[in-house]
């Protein structure tokens, strides 16, 4: 049943974003051809798909070993964003190096952000018992904002006509282009490792085998010796190196450059591929795809059929609604007790 509530929430998602177009005085079905078909008939639809996937999965990815080890980490967006400042910074700082080395760099350095920035709520939750959930949510704004401060600061172009953005990444900064005359970059083969070495990690390590441990059985896993500090840091610093990850692939990637603001909330939407896939890494990367398409299908109902761009955040938040809701309803039963309420 585990893999049955995904397509049912799926279906009600759809069902109930027939209505929602009936509503707003759109065919149905005009609407949904134009949000999940017309984006991807094409060769260059289909491979801005795996562009806008890309981030998705490696966020998620991350985020999907934390939840196994029931530690929630919710601040994908601020390590993601992080994550781009690190990598950029060293292109910011030496604009004319045309070394091969460069953007291995960059990737390293992206990962080391991203994981750096996840520290900080490990060792609140290690020390002191901070929840996580909220100082890793808390530290996105921060991460948002340092981002900011950085564009309109030390890290703007001087050449930029005084726009808050940093130099344009130069060949040896930027992520090769997998397929000419497409977007499509090395980040989507970055993110493809990143699920296959998971899915090794979690099935044939002992590392891996603690976090399933201590996320089912934490006192089974405490009386095999298993340090539930250590699983804490190991999720939190893994998921902010897969987030950190993102975040260089966006900026070498599509973006080009640091600007105020690099994504559309990728770090948010992750957290939903993530429990879509069943935390899975191969359900990831269908969920991943899935999300991906609901932002390219959202910008062509814009375009299109003149919906809100709000359109794309009211599927997502439908699919997680959905999902949640048939979660319970299968894994719980509910009854009156004597007082004839539920229980």
């Amino acid at each position: 049943m585990v893999y049955i509530t995904p397509i049912l929430a799926l279906t009600l998602t759809i069902l109930t974003g027939m209505l929602l177009f009936s509503f707003l005085g759109v065919d149905p079905v005009e609407a949904l051809r134009n949000f999940f078909i017309v984006p991807i008939n094409n060769q260059y639809g289909a491979t801005e798909l795996l562009v806008k996937a890309t981030p998705l999965i490696l966020c998620a990815i991350g985020l999907s070993v934390g939840f196994r080890a029931n530690v929630w980490n919710i601040g994908a967006e601020g390590q993601l964003t992080v994550g781009a400042i690190f990598g950029g910074a060293l292109f910011v700082y030496f604009p004319e190096t045309e070394s091969v080395f460069m953007l291995p760099a960059m990737i390293l350095l992206g990962a080391i952000g991203g994981a750096l920035w996840a520290a900080i709520p490990a060792f609140l939750k290690t020390r002191f018992n901070a929840n996580e959930i909220l100082t890793s949510l808390m530290l996105v704004y921060v991460a948002t904002l340092l981002l900011s401060l950085l564009v309109h600061g030390p890290f703007r172009d001087p050449d930029g006509y005084n726009f808050p953005e940093s130099k344009i990444f130069t060949d040896s900064a930027t992520m090769p282009i997998l397929l000419e005359g497409t977007r499509l970059h090395f980040g989507s083969i970055i993110a493809l490792l990143a699920v296959l070495t998971t899915w090794i990690m979690l099935a044939k390590t002992l590392i891996g085998f603690q976090v399933k441990v201590i996320g089912t059985a934490p006192k089974a896993g405490a009386y095999a010796g298993f340090s539930q500090k250590k699983i804490i840091w190991f999720s939190l610093l893994f998921g902010g190196a897969m987030a950190g990850l993102a975040g260089i692939s966006e900026v070498s990637g599509p973006v080009g450059q640091l600007l105020p603001s690099i994504s559309p909330g990728y770090g948010f939407t992750a957290i939903i591929v993530a429990f879509l896939g069943r935390l899975h890494p191969v359900g990831i990367i269908f969920a991943g795809l899935l999300m991906a398409l609901t932002y390219l299908g959202g910008e062509t109902a814009q375009i299109n059929l003149g919906m809100p761009v709000a359109v794309t955040g009211v599927f997502q938040g439908m699919v997680l609604f959905y999902l949640l809701a048939c979660d319970v309803f299968v894994n719980y039963r509910f009854q009156l007790n004597r007082f004839g309420k539920a229980a």
